[in-house]
């Protein structure tokens, strides 16, 4: 049935249970768009790298606050499929900082019962950080803490259309008939099967548009938009955004 949230919601446990210290009205799932690292440098005449590293202490900030506020699942959009087409000396830098997040902090994440998840594109990454992104998850798979969501080289329209191919070929293959593929079937084709969708997509720095980010899980998510420059962002922050959140009434196309 339209509107009926799909069996995903339930991924995070076999009960469906909130984590320990979650609140009334805490969302089960937070995705953040992490944006205006190039303004928080322009404004202080820095180089954008500047603010790239300014944006991974926010990164360390907001893992930590939506640990403690009982919150399942983190997503983090930390490079699109569309950043390549920015100058070679910044994407150099952005790969440089995520190689040193997961050596400089997996350790502590998996201290912390933090367990991550990586979703986006592997082909074409260096083999050197494909690595990583498999030792992050490999490390910390067994965890029931906080479930962070890396999406790197990340597409979500890229993604609707793998899954598409997947459906496409196992109707060629004579496996799957046409008629039987419905949204649920389309969803658990999606790399991001396990997760469920975001309740509150969170965009910093003012602008009011989702880039391409989590376009099929989001279908029923609130989206919370501040001009605070990701940089800036902090616990008092999020918990304006939770606060926002836990005012609205969600009705998923009931009344």
């Amino acid at each position: 049935m339209q509107g009926v949230p799909s069996k995903r919601d339930d991924a995070a446990g076999k009960d469906g249970a909130r984590r320990p210290g979650a609140g009334e009205g805490t969302p089960r799932h937070v995705a953040i768009i992490m944006d205006g690292n190039g303004r928080w440098a322009t404004k202080r005449s820095l180089p954008r790298v500047a603010g790239h590293r300014a944006g991974m202490e926010a990164v360390r900030r907001v893992v930590r606050a939506a640990d403690a506020r009982g919150i399942s699942f983190l997503t983090l959009f930390s490079f699109s499929t569309e950043n390549w087409a920015r100058p070679a000396e910044e994407v150099s830098e952005l790969m440089g900082l995520l190689k040193f997040f997961i050596r400089s902090d997996l350790a502590a994440l998996h201290r912390q019962n933090v367990r991550i998840r990586v979703i986006g594109a592997r082909e074409g990454l260096a083999r050197e950080i494909v690595a990583l992104l498999d030792e992050a998850e490999g490390l910390t798979r067994a965890n029931t803490g906080l479930t962070l969501v890396i999406a790197f080289n990340y597409g979500a329209r890229a993604e609707i259309a793998a899954a598409a191919r997947h459906l496409a070929a196992e109707v060629a293959a004579g496996r799957l008939a046409p008629e039987a593929i419905t949204e649920g079937l389309l969803g658990e084709a999606l790399p991001s099967a396990d997760i469920p969708d975001p309740d509150l997509l969170i965009r910093t720095s003012g602008e009011q548009r989702i880039s391409n980010f989590l376009l099929w899980q989001s279908a029923y998510a609130e989206f919370y938009f501040t001009p605070v420059l990701w940089p800036e962002f902090d616990d008092a922050a999020l918990d304006e955004a939770l606060s926002a959140f836990a005012g609205r009434k969600r009705r998923f196309g009931g009344l």
